[in-house]
């Protein structure tokens, strides 16, 4: 009889071992976050630190001549005790707060109408819409401020003129910067047109991915229109609407430009908001340590705004998951 001999399984007792055979799978495994590791590294050093350095300057007592001479008092909380204790903070939040949800509100609404518009216009309207729109959102902060200030002027805008020629003779001279509310309300049309176009540009890319198949079965079950866009349309737009809406947040809260530019926040400080606050106590006063409490209040105020909206946020990602 012969002999007979078996070749171990590979792992088994007795079996060769080839040498790096179990470190490539952990090699593998750590790769995609080597690949990471230049970019968060980047990411760290151009917004961690000078989010740490701006936490850090909110303790010290850091005004121009602190600044020339080098010296860097710790005062502790004495910044945001003083912003805090100021009865005119407490005021501007206010106002930013509500200015925020209404343009939010405005940008949302149009923007989704316009979507839906676009859905189902034929091809040259929706064209001609759609490069409107990317005009729009092309045009430069400071310069379409300009040409809004020029519609809006007393003597001389074309608003005030043409509603005086369709009979509304009480606007004549009108004046669209008399109060801080009615300033805003320019200043937040000015954003809404800005912001409109991204946002109804995202939600109709977000209404192209809608299956028709689903529209063709609706149609034949007699559904109608508003039928339709609750149970189809809105379940696959709710998740881009969300996200679109919560960094809508995040960009008009800190809207400095327009604000700045149409009436330094005039007059008598009624269209002052956050972010022109901390100009008018950093750059302005060069009063920088109370600026940099502003801004991390402004953080503190924008995370309890968005934190009940961020966990409906998440919660519905979860449920897609």
């Amino acid at each position: 009889m012969t002999a007979t001999h078996t070749r171990p399984a590979p792992g088994t007792a007795g079996s060769p071992v080839v040498p790096g055979a179990r470190r490539r799978p952990r090699a593998r495994e750590a790769m995609p976050y080597l690949l990471l590791a230049p970019a968060v590294l980047a990411l760290i050093i151009l917004l961690g630190w000078p989010a740490v350095n701006v936490v850090v300057t909110s303790f010290r007592k850091l005004d121009l001549g602190e600044l020339t001479r080098g010296e860097f008092t710790w005062i502790g909380f004495d910044n945001y005790a003083q912003i805090l204790a100021n009865p005119e903070f407490w005021t501007v939040t206010a106002r930013t707060v509500v200015f925020t949800a209404c343009i939010v509100a405005a940008t949302v609404a149009g923007a989704l109408l316009l979507a839906l518009l676009m859905k189902h216009v034929p091809a040259v309207p929706r064209v001609v819409l759609q490069v409107s729109l990317l005009l729009a959102w092309a045009m430069p902060q400071l310069a379409a401020t300009t040409v809004f200030q020029w519609i809006f002027d007393q003597q001389y805008g074309i608003l005030n003129k043409t509603l005086v020629l369709l009979g509304f003779d009480t606007f004549a001279g009108n004046s669209w910067f008399s109060s801080g509310t009615s300033t805003l309300t320019v200043v937040g049309i000015l954003i809404v047109w800005q912001a409109v176009p991204f946002v109804a540009m995202t939600l109709y890319a977000a209404l192209l991915g809608v299956p028709k198949d689903l529209y063709e079965s609706a149609g034949i079950d007699g559904a109608g229109g508003w039928q339709t866009f609750t149970s189809i349309t809105w379940p696959h737009l709710k998740p881009v609407l969300m996200i679109v809406t919560f960094l809508s947040i995040l960009w008009d809260f800190k809207v400095f430009s327009q604000v700045w530019a149409m009436r330094e926040g005039g007059p008598d400080g009624g269209s002052t908001t956050l972010p022109v606050m901390q100009y008018l106590e950093g750059i302005a006063g060069k009063h920088f340590g109370v600026a940099a409490a502003v801004s991390v209040l402004m953080v503190l105020v924008l995370v309890v705004v968005c934190a009940q909206y961020l966990r409906l946020l998440l919660r519905s990602q979860e449920v897609e998951l």
